[in-house]
C-alpha cells in the first residue's frame, strides 16, 4: 500500500489575503427547510403584469429566506468546528502537560475536510466523525459546501483584514488522481494540484517549504524536515492571519514583571499595560475565571481566559460549545482601571496521527484505509499528519486580523475600580466575528517558552 502523507496546517498570521471563487449554491436540506416558489396566475386574457416594485418585494423576500438558511447554515458550521476545536484542544492538552498549546482548529478541519473528498465507507464516516458531524443530520455535500461557503467568506479582502487561507495537494507525478476529486478540491477549497517528482526527497521537500514560507510571509520556515520514501501526496493547509488591537498598548509602557508558573516558580517576562480601557468582561464564578474580549480592528476578536489560581484544569474540563456562547453572550462593556497582558511569541509543533484516533479516526491510517475516491483503487493510507503554528502578542496586535475602529467611551455608573492581570497560565482564542469561527486556539503556561 502506498502511503499518502497530508500535511495539515501551516498557520500565522500576516498580510496576504487569499482571493476565491465557490459555487454560490447554498444547501437547506440538512436545516429542514423547505422554499416554494409559487408561479403568479394572471387571469385570463388579462393584460396586466406584476408591478415592479411587486417583483422587487417578490425577490427581496426571497433572497431574505436564501441569506437566513446562508446564516443557519454558517453559525451550524461553526459550532461544529468549535466543538472539534475543543475535543482537540484537550488530547493535547493531555499529552502536552504544563506546555504552551497552539493550534488553528479551523485549518486542520478544512485539510481532513478535503481529505474526505477522497474517502468512502468506514474512512469517511470516521473523519467526519471525528470532525463532529453527523451524517444523519448532516448529508456529505452540505458538509462540503458549507466549507466552500466558510473558506469564502474568510477569504474576503476587508478594510486592512488580512486573513489567508489557502490548500494545495502535492500529487508524485506517477500516480494518477481522479479528475473528480481534483474538481471538487479546487471548486469547493480552493485546492489545487501540484505534480511533484517524489523521487527527488530533498527537491520535494524544498518545493513544498518554499510554498509554505510564502504563504505564511516566512512565518512558518520549514513545515517538513523529511519525507517518508512512500510518499506520493502531501496535502498542505495553511492559515496566515494578522490583526492590530482596536485598543493598542503603548510600547512605552511595556515592562518586566513576574509570571507565575505554578509550584511558587515564576519567570520574568515583557508586560504591556493599558489604563482605562472599556472592554467586554465577563466574570464566570460558576467555572471560576475572568473572560476579557480584546477586538481587532476589523471582524476579528480575541478572548482571553483568566482561570482563578489552581483553576485551570476545571475550566479546560469544561470547554465545549455551550461553554463558549454563555461567555460570549455574557460579555458587557466593562471599565478595566489596569489591564495587564504578556508580549509573547511561541510556535507549536504537532503529529497529528498520533491524536487524532483518540477523537475516532483511526482507519485512515492503517492498511484498511478506503482513499479509492482519490485514485479508483484501496493503494493509500495517510502516514502522518503534520501541524505546525506560529502566535506573536505585541502591543499593536496579534499576528492575525488588521484594520481600524474606536475606544467605546465608558458608561457614567459607580464604578468598582478593577485590575486584571495575565499574569499566571491563560487561554487565547481568536475568532472570526462575522462567521463565530475559531481560527486559532491557545493556552500561555509560559511566555518565555517559544
Amino acid at each position: 500500500m502506498k502511503s499518502l502523507f497530508p500535511l495539515q496546517a501551516c498557520d500565522s498570521r500576516g498580510d496576504k489575503q487569499l482571493s476565491s471563487s465557490i459555487p454560490s449554491s447554498a444547501p437547506c436540506n440538512s436545516h429542514n427547510a423547505l422554499l416554494v416558489l409559487s408561479p403568479i396566475h394572471l387571469p385570463l386574457g388579462s393584460s396586466s403584469f406584476p408591478s415592479p416594485s411587486f417583483l422587487l418585494s417578490t425577490f427581496s423576500s426571497i433572497l431574505s429566506v436564501l441569506l437566513d438558511l446562508f446564516k443557519i447554515l454558517i453559525l451550524k458550521l461553526a459550532s461544529i468546528n468549535t466543538d472539534f476545536a475543543f475535543s482537540l484542544y484537550k488530547e493535547l492538552a493531555l499529552k502536552n502537560p504544563n506546555k504552551n498549546i497552539l493550534f488553528s482548529p479551523f485549518s486542520i478541519s478544512a485539510a481532513l475536510a478535503i481529505l474526505s473528498l477522497g474517502a468512502s465507507s468506514n474512512t469517511l464516516e470516521e473523519i467526519l466523525g471525528g470532525l463532529k458531524f453527523n451524517l444523519t443530520e448532516t448529508p456529505e455535500a452540505d458538509i462540503h459546501r458549507g466549507f466552500g461557503h466558510l473558506l469564502h467568506m474568510l477569504s474576503q479582502p476587508g478594510d486592512q483584514v488580512n486573513i489567508s487561507i489557502g490548500s494545495m495537494i502535492f500529487v508524485d507525478k506517477h500516480l494518477q488522481i481522479l479528475t473528480e476529486f481534483k474538481e471538487k478540491a479546487r471548486a469547493l477549497y480552493q485546492s489545487e494540484a501540484s505534480m511533484t517528482d517524489f523521487q527527488q526527497p530533498d527537491e520535494a521537500k524544498k518545493l513544498i517549504n518554499d510554498y509554505v514560507r510564502k504563504q505564511t510571509q516566512g512565518k512558518i520556515k520549514e513545515l517538513m524536515s523529511e519525507l517518508d520514501a512512500r510518499t506520493v501526496m502531501v496535502l498542505v493547509n495553511y492559515i496566515y492571519f494578522k490583526g492590530k488591537w482596536k485598543m493598542p498598548f503603548d510600547p512605552e509602557d511595556t515592562f518586566e514583571a513576574k509570571f507565575h508558573l505554578g509550584n511558587s516558580r515564576s519567570v520574568k517576562v515583557p508586560m504591556m499595560n493599558i489604563e482605562d480601557l472599556t472592554t467586554p468582561y465577563f466574570r464566570d464564578e460558576d467555572l471560576s475565571c475572568s473572560v476579557v474580549e480584546l477586538k481587532y480592528t476589523s471582524n476579528a476578536s480575541a478572548l482571553f481566559i483568566l482561570p482563578d489560581e489552581g483553576r485551570m484544569q476545571q475550566v479546560e474540563a469544561s470547554l465545549q460549545p455551550e461553554t463558549l456562547k454563555k461567555w460570549k453572550d455574557s460579555l458587557r462593556p466593562r471599565k478595566i482601571d489596569q489591564l495587564y497582558v504578556p508580549k509573547f511569541s511561541i510556535s507549536t509543533d504537532y503529529s497529528l496521527e498520533k491524536i487524532l484516533p483518540q477523537l475516532g479516526i483511526r482507519e485512515v491510517f492503517s492498511e484498511e484505509a478506503d482513499l479509492s475516491r482519490i485514485t479508483g483503487t484501496k493503494d493509500l493510507r495517510v502516514s502522518q499528519v503534520v501541524h505546525k503554528a506560529v502566535l506573536d502578542v505585541a502591543e499593536t496586535g496579534t499576528e492575525a486580523a488588521a484594520a481600524t475602529g474606536l475606544k467605546v467611551v465608558p458608561f457614567s455608573a459607580k464604578h468598582i475600580s478593577m485590575t486584571v492581570r495575565f499574569n499566571r497560565p491563560f487561554l487565547m482564542i481568536i475568532f472570526d466575528t462575522n462567521t463565530q469561527t475559531p481560527l486559532f486556539l491557545a493556552k500561555i503556561t509560559n511566555p518565555k517558552r517559544g
